[in-house]
């Protein structure tokens, strides 16, 4: 990995199985999200999965601490490191990937597809997918103080990313630090610097792909190389090619099942359209 990726082999000794930010699901669509004992988010995907209904609650921590203004040459290894020791993080025994993201369709962070309602929202997969950003708290107005300071580092060159977390379920990203730095990215006209947290398929089966491609690139011709050396341009070949494809996001069976998600959303006066 370069500068500006890193793929980070979370093991038991410095994560745990179920992790202190993790989302549970149970029959019908629904998921809820928690932070230790703390709701933050219930979801519900549409009978036609047509998108996703959800609401947010008050009382997230991100899992970053407060980041200084100074340039860091690597942030995705600073935010692993943060991550693996954080005590609000979402990483658990398995192989994740951060990476830097610098362009995204206009439509993610320019138009509707970045949440800007609270707390409630829908996520509308009917035209071929969503991939938006959803905050986990209210979005700060553009004049708040904070906001206004870190524009000045925007225009200075000198923010410093913020943390999106892939999440299949929703089809989309969840924003899990740097929301004012977001907002005054937007402000001054431009797109926020990002730092993406993706699960990809875990070494077993990364291996097994990069063990496919090589016997597929060994079918090819290879000139007068020698048999080692033929072999080492498969695997060279191979690897470069090999992509961190993106593995499903985990949830954890949510105690109680339907019937408690059904009973903790009617106390948040939680209505989904068509039920």
């Amino acid at each position: 990995m370069g500068p500006h990726a890193v793929v980070l082999n979370a093991k038991a000794a410095t994560s745990t199985p179920r992790p202190p930010l993790r989302f549970e699901a149970a029959d019908g669509g629904r998921i809820r999200l928690r932070q230790n004992a703390r709701t933050l988010l219930l979801a519900k995907v549409e009978q036609a999965n047509q998108g996703v209904h959800l609401t947010r609650f008050e009382g997230y921590t991100s899992p970053l601490p407060p980041i200084p203004a100074a340039h860091h040459p690597n942030w995705p290894h600073q935010y692993a490191r943060w991550l693996e020791d954080s005590p609000n993080t979402p990483l658990h025994p398995s192989r994740w990937h951060l990476y830097t993201r610098t362009a995204f369709p206009p439509y993610v962070w320019h138009a509707p597809d970045l949440v800007r309602t609270w707390p409630a929202a829908h996520l509308d997969w009917s035209a071929h997918g969503w991939h938006g950003i959803v905050p986990l708290r209210p979005l700060s107005p553009p004049n708040a103080p904070r906001v206004k300071a870190y524009r000045k580092r925007v225009r200075e060159g000198a923010l410093p990313p913020v943390l999106l977390w892939w999440v299949t379920a929703f089809d989309g990203w969840l924003l899990l630090d740097g929301h004012d730095r977001a907002v005054a990215a937007l402000e001054e006209g431009g797109t926020p610097p990002c730092v993406a947290l993706v699960r990809v398929p875990d070494e077993e089966d990364w291996r097994r792909d990069a063990a496919e491609m090589t016997e597929s690139h060994g079918r090819e011709k290879q000139g007068d190389l020698t048999p080692r050396a033929r072999r080492d341009a498969h695997l060279a070949r191979a690897l470069a090619a090999l992509p961190y494809d993106v593995a499903r996001t985990r949830s954890w069976p949510l105690p109680g099942g339907a019937a408690a998600w059904d009973r903790e959303a009617a106390r948040a006066v939680f209505q989904f359209p068509g039920d």
